[in-house]
C-alpha cells in the first residue's frame, strides 16, 4: 500500500547531519550501558567499544546506501516493505517499538538515576522519576513543541563537554592507580565480550537518526555516508576515553554493581573518585540532559513510526489519526509512552538495556537484509558489507541473556500472528 504524502525540505549538510547523529546517540549509551558491560566484560568492555562500534558503521553505511535510494522517513520498516516484504517490513517497525521503547525506558531510570544522585535524594525514588519524567516529555510532545536543532546543540554540547571532563578529570587518578584496574584485561571467555559487545552496539544505534534524513539531507548519496562516519568516529573515541577512564579508576566491578544499583549511575561512581569539587554534579548536568534529550527524542520518533504503521493498518487504525492542527499524533504519542512506563516499572536498567540490544540488533539485520537486494545501479558499497553487516548483527543478537532472546522471539512471532491477522482486516 503506498501512500504519497508531502515531502520535507532538503537543508542538511554534513555537519547539521553529524550533529543531529551525535544528539541521537551520545546519552543513555555512554553514561548507563558502559558500566552495565564492565560488569559482564571486565576491562576488555574496551574491546566491545570498538567492536560495537564496527558492527555499527557497517550498518550505518548500509542504512545510508537504503535511505540514499529510498529518502522517506520511516527507517527500515520502509525499507522492508520496499525491498523484500511485507513481513519483513512489519517485522522492522516491531522491533523498531520494542527496541527504542526499551531505550527510552533505561533513559528514564538513567535520568533518575543521576538525578537522585546528584541531590542526594532516596534510592526508592527512581521509578517514580522515571515514571515522572517520562509524563513531563509526552506532555512536551502532545503540545506539539518538537526539539530544534538549535536545543539539540546544545544538548549535544553540554554532554560532550561532561563528557571530556570526565576523561580528561580522569587522567590523573587513572595514572596514579596505574594498571591494577585494567589487569587480567580479559574476564572470562571471549563469549563475556561479545555479550558485552551486543549492549554497546545498542549504545551507537542512534545513527540510524541520520540515515532517516534522506528528505531532509542534501545531496543524501554524498552527506548522509560522510555524516555517518564522522560520527561514529567521534562517538567511538569518546566511548573509548570514557571506558578507559572509568576502568582503570574505580575497577570494572564497582562499575558494573553500580549500574545495576537502585541508582543506576555507573560514571558518577567514576567520577567521585577523581576528587574534584562539583565533578559529580558537572557529569550530572552533562547525564540529565542527554537523557532527556534522548528520552524525547525517542518518544517522537517512536511515535511516528506508529503513525506510519497506523497508516499502513499494520496497527490498529486509531494510531493512524492526528490532531486538529495536524502537528502531533496524539494515540500514538500516549500509546508508546504508556509502553515505556510499563518497562521502567522493571526498575533495572541491565534487564531494559538488553531487551533493547536483540531488537534492535533483529531491526538491523533486516536493514542488512534490504540493502542486499539493492539494484547494482543504486548501490554505493559492495553485497559484501551487506553480508557482513547481518551475520555481525545475527550473532551478537543470541549473546544476551537466553531469557531475554526468548522473550524477543516469542514478541516476533506474536508479532507476526498480528500482522497475518491485520491483513486479512484490510483486504476484507
Amino acid at each position: 500500500m503506498s501512500l504519497k504524502s508531502p515531502q520535507l525540505r532538503r537543508e542538511l549538510g554534513v555537519v547539521g547531519a553529524t550533529v543531529m547523529g551525535l544528539g541521537s546517540i551520545i546519552g543513555t549509551g555512554v553514561f548507563v550501558s558502559i558500566g552495565i558491560a564492565a560488569g559482564i566484560a571486565g576491562p576488555a568492555v574496551i574491546l566491545a567499544v570498538i567492536i560495537g562500534a564496527m558492527v555499527a558503521t557497517c550498518n550505518g553505511l548500509n542504512s545510508a546506501q537504503l535511505a540514499a535510494n529510498h529518502p522517506v522517513s520511516g527507517g527500515t520498516y520502509e525499507y522492508g516493505y520496499k525491498y523484500l516484504n511485507s513481513w519483513l517490513g512489519f517485522t522492522a517497525g516491531w522491533m523498531f517499538l520494542l527496541a527504542k521503547s526499551a531505550s527510552a525506558a533505561t533513559a528514564a531510570l538513567g535520568f533518575a538515576g543521576y538525578f537522585l544522585n546528584a541531590t542526594g535524594l532516596s534510592g526508592s525514588l527512581l521509578v517514580p522519576l522515571a515514571i515522572g519524567a517520562v509524563f513531563v516529555i509526552t506532555l512536551i510532545v502532545l503540545n506539539g513543541i518538537r526539539r530544534s536543532n538549535l536545543v539539540n546543540i546544545a544538548i549535544v554540547s553540554i554532554s560532550i563537554f561532561s563528557l571530556l571532563f570526565f576523561v580528561l578529570g580522569g587522567i590523573n587518578t587513572a595514572i596514579a592507580v596505574g594498571s591494577e584496574n585494567l589487569t587480567p584485561f580479559l574476564k572470562g571467555s571471549s563469549g563475556t565480550v561479545f555479550h558485552a559487545s551486543a549492549l554497546m552496539f545498542v549504545a551507537y544505534t542512534g545513527y540510524g537518526r541520520i540515515a532517516t534524513l534522506g528528505e531532509e539531507a542534501k545531496e543524501p548519496r554524498k552527506t548522509i555516508p560522510k555524516a555517518i562516519v564522522v560520527t561514529m568516529i567521534v562517538t567511538m573515541l569518546i566511548y573509548v576515553g570514557v571506558a578507559t577512564i572509568a576502568v582503570a579508576t574505580v575497577g570494572a566491578e564497582s562499575l558494573g554493581e553500580s549500574a545495576l544499583s537502585r541508582q543506576a549511575a555507573p560514571l558518577e561512581v567514576a567520577v567521585r573518585s577523581f576528587n574534584i569539587p562539583g565533578g559529580a554534579q558537572i557529569l550530572a548536568i552533562g547525564a540529565i540532559s542527554a537523557m532527556l534529550g534522548v528520552l524525547l527524542n525517542l518518544i517522537l520518533g517512536l511515535s511516528r513510526v506508529l503513525l506510519a504503521m497506523g497508516r499502513r493498518r499494520d496497527m490498529p487504525k486509531i494510531f493512524a489519526l492526528v490532531n486538529q492542527s495536524g502537528t502531533t499524533p496524539t494515540p500514538a504519542v500516549i500509546a508508546v509512552s504508556a509502553i515505556i512506563s510499563v518497562l521502567v516499572l522493571i526498575g533495572n536498567v541491565k534487564t531494559t538495556w538488553s531487551f533493547s540490544a536483540f531488537t534492535v540488533l533483529i531491526y538491523y539485520s533486516i536493514t542488512n537484509l534490504a540493502a542486499f537486494f539493492l539494484p547494482q545501479d543504486g548501490r554505493l558499497y559492495p553485497k559484501w558489507l551487506s553480508i557482513l553487516g547481518l551475520s555481525a548483527c545475527v550473532f551478537l543478537a543470541f549473546w544476551v541473556e537466553p531469557f531475554i532472546w526468548q522473550l524477543g522471539l516469542a514478541l516476533i512471532v506474536a508479532g507476526l500472528i498480528w500482522h497475518a491477522i491485520a491483513q486479512k482486516l484490510v483486504n476484507h
